[in-house]
């Protein structure tokens, strides 16, 4: 087993720097849309053998340092009652979103195998293939709860605000609700296989420090006490946090995650431990002096221990293969090092 992710994620020494990407099974893999061809997100999810085989795409095309199980942040609120669809250019929709206290009181807190018994699965078919990590991960409770509010994706957050402000005690429901269903579900994905966890809140960046220090952070410390009992290290990643970093290493976990709009030495000085991160996507599309000299950047900033490679968000559909496979290949040469 390469176990490089695992060290680094605990701050061991490290023979070279590993590398994973986020959304590294997806669509700027031809193989991923010859197997999707003819089939909704939705039924790709549903079908395990066919997630274990995207799963274990990238690592037939790259040599990265770990696998993370072809799944989606938001099917747990099937589970939990809400009518999910992913529409074509559009992205995920939820038909009927929380607009009451009623709809809050009426969601579900089922257990992971009955939620989303294909993603465990998933894992059980990939485990055996792998000679590297497997990584399970949940949305966080309040990036879910936006989506719930929403309906969808937004860049106002206008809802998710006002019913923060005006219905706290519908809040405090909603949120105390998703930490126990994304705990039970990281759980059950450990229990399953997975050697490691991430937590996507990828909208958090929508808060200021003050409202999510009120509204936010006691449910992720909450989520993440529970997480520490499972033994495996855990990942908390987001976005546009770079002025409060602080406090989300306030709440746990082993790794911060960021974008790109924040040095990696500023989020290790934040966080006190390792980082993952943090080239922005874009870059995969320029020339490879422009991408080089980006790399070496994100390298230079992240020092040699704690530091796990990885983009500053998930990888775009049009991403050139070429130069991801470049990526990888360089990472692993320009930080080999004696240990």
């Amino acid at each position: 087993m390469n176990d490089l992710l695992i060290r680094a994620c605990r701050g061991e020494a490290v023979p070279y720097t590993p590398v994973w990407i986020m959304r590294q099974a997806g669509r700027y893999l031809p193989a991923y849309r010859a197997l999707r061809e003819g089939r909704t997100m939705l039924e790709a999810l549903r079908d395990p053998d066919l997630s274990a085989e995207i799963t274990l795409l990238p690592l037939q095309t790259f040599d990265l340092d770990a696998a993370i199980v072809f799944s989606d942040i938001l099917p747990p609120l099937m589970g939990m009652g809400m009518a999910l669809e992913f529409v074509p250019g559009v992205g995920p929709r939820l038909s009927a979103p929380l607009r009451t206290t009623k709809q809050i009181d009426r969601l579900r807190v089922p257990p992971a195998a009955e939620a989303m018994p294909e993603v465990l699965a998933t894992i059980a078919r990939v485990k055996p293939a792998l000679s590297v990590p497997l990584i399970g991960f949940a949305g966080a409770p309040f990036t879910l709860a936006s989506y719930a509010i929403e309906g969808g994706s937004t860049r106002h957050f206008r809802r998710t605000k006002a019913l923060m402000y005006t219905e706290p005690a519908a809040w405090d429901r909603l949120l105390t609700k998703l930490v126990a269903v994304v705990a039970d579900l990281l759980a059950a994905q450990v229990k399953a296989g997975a050697d490691c966890v991430q937590v996507f809140d990828s909208w958090a960046g929508a808060l200021g420090p003050d409202d999510y220090a009120r509204y936010v952070q006691p449910y992720s410390r909450v989520l993440f006490a529970r997480l520490a009992a499972l033994k495996v290290p855990v990942i908390h990643f987001s976005t546009g946090t770079g002025t409060y970093l602080h406090m989300l290493a306030e709440v746990g976990g082993d790794v911060l995650g960021v974008d790109w709009r924040v040095g990696l030495d500023q989020a290790r000085r934040a966080a006190q431990r390792s980082v993952m991160g943090n080239l922005d996507p874009l870059t995969l599309f320029g020339p490879w002096r422009e991408l080089k000299a980006h790399i070496d950047a994100v390298l230079a900033r992240a020092g040699t221990r704690g530091h796990i490679f990885n983009l500053g968000h998930g990888i775009l559909p049009e991403t050139p293969v070429g130069n991801v496979r470049r990526l990888v290949d360089y990472v692993h040469s320009a930080t080999a090092r004696s240990t």
